[in-house]
């Protein structure tokens, strides 16, 4: 009789071995629902980012407002509320309401016209340069236009006539608008400077991508701040108040404090704004973001000026 065995442990290998099988092919599948779902969101998002981005630049030209309803100008030049017609077509409203995405986009493609500017301030537009303006905006919207030998430039169209709308490739400017980006503290920042059609007056501005410090450097997106550059001169006068088109600095300055207690009555202060506190370094971003990307139009702005004077 053979002798009894001790008891061995039974070791749980099978076990362990469906429950690894088990992980993985959960993992997998929750990968893969992910995957899908980043895909599926991927186009919603950029029709997000560039419905966005049509409202920042229509809030830039003062024909929207940080409150989400339109703007125009009444007879003494005021800017005032505005209700949406048809055909991008808006009328003086003292009570608006908010402006839908449909009237939105309807007002962005009838008010804003996209077009480039070369190394001697002359407009050409995308048909005529022959570039697929989609690719274009695509390509060159992180590194910025201003560095490209063509220089994005959108030119602001007056409110269309409610009897019959303009053609709008006949129709003049009254603005335009510069795409600028630059750095700030923490993380690229991307705004609009849009300009009067004397290429130096600021009509408005907006950074509608920042990741500066909430409270702080953030403040840039805030409506606030922002209303502080409305008037601004882009060209510096010097001390005399001449301005010299081809030589004076270009650019907003952000000042350390603010301007009636920093620069008082110098012309300087015309072509400067209140500091952030706190927040001096994205201010210093700011300020050479404005200096980098208007330095690239200057021929622009200088053509603009003249054409502004030749008409006086």
């Amino acid at each position: 009789m053979s002798e009894p065995q001790p008891n061995q442990p039974t070791l749980p290998a099978e076990s362990n071995v469906k429950t690894i099988i088990f992980m993985v092919v959960l993992s997998f599948i929750c990968a893969l629902i992910l995957s899908v779902l980043a895909s599926a969101l991927a186009k919603p998002k950029e029709v997000a980012k560039d419905l966005d981005r049509s409202k920042q630049m229509m809030i830039a030209a003062k024909i929207l407002s940080h409150d989400g309803h339109f703007l125009i100008k009444d007879s003494e030049g005021n800017y005032v509320p505005a209700k949406y017609l048809k055909d991008g077509i808006l009328a003086p409203d003292p009570a608006p309401g908010y402006a839908s995405q449909a009237e939105l986009l309807s007002v962005y493609k009838q008010r804003l016209r996209p077009m480039l500017v070369d190394s001697k301030g002359d407009l050409t537009t995308f048909e005529k340069a022959k570039l697929n303006e989609e690719e274009y905006l695509a390509n060159y919207k992180k590194t910025g236009y201003y560095k490209q030998p063509l220089k994005l430039i959108y030119q602001i169209l007056p409110n269309p006539s409610t009897e019959a709308a303009t053609e709008k490739g006949k129709q003049e400017p009254i603005g335009y608008v510069i795409p600028v980006n630059g750095f700030g503290l923490w993380d690229a920042i991307y705004g609009y400077l849009a300009l009067n059609t004397d290429g130096n007056t600021v009509i408005g501005i907006t950074w509608y991508d920042q990741k500066e410090t909430p409270g702080l450097g953030a403040n840039i997106s805030e409506k606030e701040w922002q209303d502080l550059f409305p008037s601004k001169k882009i060209f510096q006068e010097s001390g005399s108040g001449a301005t010299d088109f081809k030589t004076a600095p270009l650019g907003i300055t952000v000042v350390k404090g603010k301007v009636s207690e920093v620069l008082g009555d110098n012309p300087k202060a015309k072509s400067a704004v209140d500091g952030m506190a706190g927040a001096t370094l994205t201010g210093n971003g700011v300020n050479d973001a404005y200096k980098s990307v208007l330095a690239a139009y200057r021929p622009f702005l200088i053509k603009l000026q003249s054409a502004k004077q030749t008409k006086e």
